[in-house]
């Protein structure tokens, strides 16, 4: 079966609801009731909610857990080259047969009900976990977390909360306050709570939402604590110490999303052979991920081509540090953003380190800014600019200019979804 079966699926899904995001479980709860619940029958839960490290924490816990021969079930959202990568069963990708099976089964079970593509594709993982046998199930938010179609769990094992940010006010609200509170939303009576490096506004929210539900805190700052010392990452926490070698994921933030998913490992009660393996065996791409093929190496064979999916002002930080952290050396950015982000705030922390930005417009993608748009934005955050038509003519034009140039393409998940499909 070609993978048109389950893509055929998913279209018809996209139309059975007007709005592509929608925040509450009403919908969600019937459809999983029609489907006998399979949410009450999934191997223990790890449920992961916050702005930023999500994907990487979950996918340092995976890691982890699969040193130690545990078999793991993850979702994840959005996909960035095919939908498949959204739902792992028991360690492998969902194969097509099995994808297009359990999308059919539950757009027949909706029988035409009003829910959206995110709810019900959300239900087919929930499905399909609860049918394969696996030692834990690891469930990233994908938007806030309160009225998030994940939030069906009843007594996970585990909640983490990484760091929480401005993003998304539309559907989440417009202080550090009100957003802490939506992703607080996955804190379940009783349950252990992982906590990831926070502003104070949202610390306190978490924790009163915690206090209120008898929810144990582990948080960072209080009962753990990492840091990079000699070029090694130090992890400390009430049971003791862990030298382990830097997270093979680039980026400083990526020690505070390591010391998350240490913390989890620790709680489960997985070894140190485990933690070593979280930090030095996790896979996620378009996070700092180098490209090595395809057509845009092809075009620039002497430049180093990187590729990074962050959006938010929090990324452009952890960004513009990673960047101050390289050996000195032209970089250029090749920028395509949502005209829903706040493009000043992800680009003004990155401007004293990048010699020239080239803006595009996101291929395929409706909500793109026009890269007249992202150019002039750019300017106004003190940067040099222009436009090209794409990224393959924006790469060709700096290795015109600069053959050993280190260029970073960023700004969307679905720019970094579009080059990975033409360029992995």
């Amino acid at each position: 079966m070609t993978a048109q079966g389950s893509d055929l699926i998913l279209e018809r899904m996209m139309a059975l609801h007007p709005k592509v995001i929608d925040l509450t479980l009403d919908r969600m709860w019937r459809l999983l009731h029609a489907l006998d619940d399979p949410q009450d029958r999934l191997p223990p839960v790890i449920h992961i909610a916050g702005t930023n490290g999500k994907g990487s924490t979950q996918a340092m816990i995976r890691a982890g857990l699969e040193s130690a021969q545990k078999t793991v079930h993850a979702y994840t959202s959005p996909h960035l080259a095919r939908f498949h990568e959204r739902i792992r069963l028991a360690g492998d990708l969902i194969s097509e047969t099995a994808l297009t099976q359990i999308l059919d089964e539950c757009y027949a079970t909706n029988e035409g009900g009003n829910i959206t593509y995110f709810e019900i594709t959300t239900a087919a993982a929930l499905l399909a976990f609860a049918r394969t046998p696996a030692d834990y199930t690891l469930l990233e938010v994908g938007l806030g977390g309160r009225l998030d179609a994940t939030n069906v769990i009843a007594q996970p094992a585990l909640t983490i909360i990484t760091p929480v940010s401005i993003d998304h006010e539309a559907f989440l609200g417009d202080t550090l306050a009100k957003i802490a509170g939506e992703k607080a939303g996955i804190i379940k009576r009783g349950v252990p709570c992982i906590v990831g490096p926070q502003p104070d506004e949202a610390l306190e929210v978490i924790e009163a939402t915690a206090e209120r539900l008898g929810a144990p805190l582990i948080a960072h700052g209080q009962h753990w604590h990492v840091w990079e010392e000699r070029g090694r990452l130090i992890y400390q926490d009430e049971t003791g110490l862990l030298d382990l070698p830097l997270p093979n994921l680039p980026g400083a933030h990526q020690l505070q999303n390591a010391g998350a998913a240490l913390a989890a490992l620790r709680h489960l009660g997985c070894s140190d052979t485990a933690a070593e393996a979280a930090v030095t065996k996790a896979h996620w791409p378009a996070r700092m991920q180098r490209l090595r093929q395809g057509p845009l190496i092809d075009a620039a064979p002497q430049a180093d081509l990187w590729l990074d999916g962050g959006h938010n002002p929090a990324a452009g930080l952890a960004l513009a540090a990673h960047l101050a952290s390289l050996p000195k050396r032209p970089t250029y950015l090749i920028c395509g953003m949502l005209n829903t982000k706040d493009i000043t705030g992800y680009l003004s922390p990155m401007a004293p380190h990048v010699t020239r930005l080239t803006a595009v417009s996101i291929p395929g993608e409706t909500n793109t800014l026009p890269a007249d748009t992202t150019a002039q934005a750019a300017q106004k955050s003190g940067m040099q600019a222009d436009t090209a038509a794409s990224v393959l003519d924006a790469v060709r034009q700096i290795a015109a200019s600069d053959p050993h140039a280190r260029i970073l393409i960023c700004g969307s998940l679905y720019l970094a979804g579009a080059i990975l499909r033409e360029n992995s």
